[in-house]
């Protein structure tokens, strides 16, 4: 599982998927994300600008990434 530490209070969806080297760039994540291949939580999420905080979990193509502060 990728760690993910927080800067600032949130981070976006996208923005977490490329720090954790899921997808290649900006417009990749907007396309897994907008397929509903991305879930947070364990629910399925299209919103690209979702914000993710301090225990929040994303998965993508059996990789899981943990948001922590």
């Amino acid at each position: 599982m990728e760690i993910i530490k927080l800067r600032d209070e949130f981070i976006k969806l996208g923005q977490a998927l490329k720090a954790a080297n899921l997808v290649e760039d900006g417009v990749e994540a907007k396309y897994v994300i907008q397929d509903g291949l991305v879930t947070v939580n364990g629910e399925v999420d299209t919103r690209r600008g979702r914000k993710l905080y301090d225990g929040d979990v994303v998965a993508y193509d059996g990789q899981e990434i943990k948001i922590v502060k």
